[in-house]
This record gives structure tokens, C-alpha cells and sequence, in this order.
């Protein structure tokens, strides 16, 4: 079995990336939950067991180092997403503070784009739908979207977003009802209550 015990960093950061274009590659495809554990046994693409033992989140496209000298290449499995399209509504300031209010009590997070609102989906895509049925404004439409788990993160571990990334911190900003911090996440801003996140519009 691979241990993959090293974080070497991103396969955009130069140095990593001519180690990754001179050596064979492992490559694997974490969920959402399992990026973020500590230790974890699992399998490459093609079958070889893995075991990651790295104290840190994991982003799409970073590389880590197993003991033997083997690279091993991350890929983030992508989860759903409810994604509410303001482009042809007319919100009065009142509709919009109410379901704000409505779904910041539910403590889902939220990434909006542009002028789309999204939502990663808890549970199923039908009980989704049922607690927004109501609270949508006229003309907000709605679809489901597959996207990166890395959309709703505040970025305060790494710099990565989801296919790119940015290695400073300053450019990602939130402030929650039970305090605040800076980071920094390839143009995105997150002001919220319960997990609001602006993606700029090139930051996809």
C-alpha cells in the first residue's frame, strides 16, 4: 500500500508541476468528506490501495508525496448544487431580506455568482426544492448545477479554488455571526451569517 504522508503543493505551482511532468503519477478522487480527514485509506484510479496521512484540507489539483518517492495527484469528486437565477427577477428589498432571513436559518452555505445564488444540497434534490417552494420570489428560477466542493469554502487553509487557485491571503474575505477571519481563494469574498461566498465573474 501507498502512504502518501507529503504535501508537496499545487500542480500549478512551478516547481510541482515539472516534478509532476518528469514522473509517473498516482491520481485520486476524494469526496467532500474525505478531503478533509486527517488520515484516510482509500484507492487510486486504477486500483491501487492509498493511505493519506496529511494534517490539512485538500483542494482539487494538489499533489502530495508517498514514501517511496511516488507523486500522487488529487481530484475533488464534485456534489450538487441548487442554483437560484435572479438574471430575469425583479427582488423588492423586502422578498430579498425575507429569504435571506428564511435560509440563513437554515445554516446552508452560499456561493453567489454574478447574479446566481448557490446552494450545496444537504440531502436530496426534492426536499430542496420543498423548502424553497415557498420563499421564492416571482421570476427567480431555479436548476441544479454539479460543481466543486471547493465553492463553499472559505479558503483560510490553502489558496486553491476549484480548477485554479491563488497563493496569497487578503483576497477572500467573510465575516460570520460567531466572528470572523481573512484568506484568500482565487477571487472570491464571503459576507455572511451562515456561509455566504461571492464569486467574482471570472472565478469559476
Amino acid at each position: 500500500m501507498y502512504v502518501a504522508d507529503s504535501y508537496l503543493g499545487h500542480r500549478e505551482d512551478s516547481a510541482v508541476a515539472d516534478r509532476l511532468a518528469e514522473a509517473d503519477q498516482l491520481r485520486v478522487v476524494l469526496s467532500d468528506t474525505d478531503r478533509r480527514r486527517s488520515r484516510l485509506r482509500t484507492e487510486t484510479t486504477d486500483g491501487e490501495d492509498l493511505g493519506i496521512v496529511v494534517a490539512r484540507d485538500l483542494a482539487d489539483g494538489d499533489v502530495l508525496e508517498t514514501d517511496d518517492g511516488t507523486l500522487v495527484a488529487v481530484e475533488l469528486a464534485a456534489i450538487d448544487a441548487l442554483v437560484l437565477d435572479f438574471a430575469e427577477a425583479d427582488v423588492s428589498a423586502a422578498a430579498a431580506l425575507e429569504l435571506g432571513h428564511a435560509l440563513g436559518n437554515r445554516h446552508w452555505d452560499l456561493a453567489v455568482r454574478g447574479e446566481e445564488a448557490l446552494f450545496p444540497v444537504p440531502d436530496t434534490r426534492e426536499r430542496m426544492d420543498a423548502a424553497v417552494a415557498d420563499l421564492l420570489p416571482e421570476d427567480v428560477t431555479t436548476r441544479y448545477e454539479r460543481v466543486p466542493p471547493t465553492t463553499f469554502d472559505d479558503g483560510d487553509d490553502h489558496g486553491h479554488g476549484e480548477d485554479g487557485h491563488a497563493h496569497g491571503h487578503g483576497d477572500h474575505t467573510h465575516s460570520h455571526s460567531h466572528g470572523s477571519h481573512d484568506g484568500a481563494d482565487r477571487g472570491y469574498s464571503r459576507d455572511h451569517a451562515h456561509g455566504v461566498r461571492t464569486i467574482d465573474g471570472d472565478g469559476e
